[in-house]
């Protein structure tokens, strides 16, 4: 077993979605223009809050965090996939395979947490209705985005932290795109057991007090809607919050099939494969659905754009 300084000099090879050399650059392009449709998306869909005054509410402004969180998120592991592909390289250097997975702990959680603040936003907007514009004020709206933030940072810190203290024998091949924290803690060779105990109970801390939050809120929003007695106010008190409870479907159900259809095949390739859903796809996505279903969305992109709005 080498030490902790021998350790840091390490490197480790991402074996990426695919070793077979015909499909690279079909992975290459098809990534390449998913990373690029979620920059830029979600640039676009920051730049329309920011610029029209009609969207500077809760609402909007913790879409805003959502959309940069999406950019971030996806920019911690996609450009380096693009770099080994181009370079015919797999190697990742150690500090940059922490480096990555310090950052994408943070953007993920705080993607968990954003999605659960924005459940609780539409739970005061419908059930709450005229208290709204009191109880979700500037200082509680900045209040849970700085909370999200500590939390994630935090639990990233301690994450991290419980991986340096590992010791990792040889150069080590991690059989994903991106350096993960099961599989780094997987490839240690020294004793993880304390490292499993802490992943498993922040995971179901951490990511399971929010996924409880989002569903007491919309059990709230649904027995609030099922009680407006007008087809017409049902409707609108859904379509304020389709977007969000699309969105979070979509996170979640995409996650946690990850997740779960790897303990059960045991196999690291796909669940590599199957990551790509919600750490690619699911942020490349999620301006689309924020616009598609939004009218206010489209409205204010008429507006800047200057088409006439209806």
């Amino acid at each position: 077993m080498q030490s902790g300084n021998d350790t840091r000099m390490s490197e480790f090879l991402l074996l990426g979605l695919s070793e077979e050399p015909e499909l690279q650059p079909l992975i290459f392009g098809l990534f390449l223009s998913m990373y690029l449709i979620t920059v830029f998306g979600n640039l676009l869909l920051i730049l329309i809050v920011v610029s029209d005054s009609y969207l500077h509410t809760p609402m909007y402004f913790f879409l805003n965090n959502l959309s940069f969180v999406d950019i971030c998120f996806t920019s911690t592991t996609v450009p380096k996939m693009l770099w080994n592909i181009q370079t015919q390289s797999k190697v990742i250097t150690y500090k940059g395979c922490i480096t990555q997975m310090y950052f994408f702990i943070i953007f993920s959680g705080l993607d968990i947490y954003l999605l659960a603040v924005m459940a609780y936003d539409r739970f005061v907007a419908i059930c709450h209705p005229l208290q709204y514009m009191v109880i979700m004020n500037p200082q509680l709206c900045g209040l849970l985005v700085l909370m999200s933030w500590i939390t994630s940072v935090s639990h990233s810190l301690l994450q991290t932290l419980m991986v340096l203290r590992l010791s990792f024998c040889t150069e080590m091949e991690i059989p994903h795109f991106f350096c993960e924290l099961n599989q780094m803690i997987q490839l240690a060779c020294s004793d993880t057991f304390l490292n499993n105990v802490v992943m498993y109970f922040a995971a179901m801390l951490l990511a399971g007090a929010p996924l409880s939050g989002i569903l007491y809120s919309y059990s709230k929003i649904v027995s609030s809607i099922l009680r407006i007695s007008s087809a017409q106010g049902k409707y609108k008190a859904f379509s304020t919050c389709a977007s969000h409870l699309s969105v979070v479907s979509l996170f979640f159900c995409t996650s946690l099939g990850v997740y779960l259809s790897s303990a059960a095949t045991q196999s690291s390739h796909a669940s590599a494969v199957a990551s790509v859903m919600y750490t690619v796809v699911t942020p490349m996505l999620n301006p689309f659905i924020y616009s598609l279903r939004n009218r206010d969305i489209k409205e204010a992109l008429k507006r800047i754009i200057g088409v006439p709005v209806m």
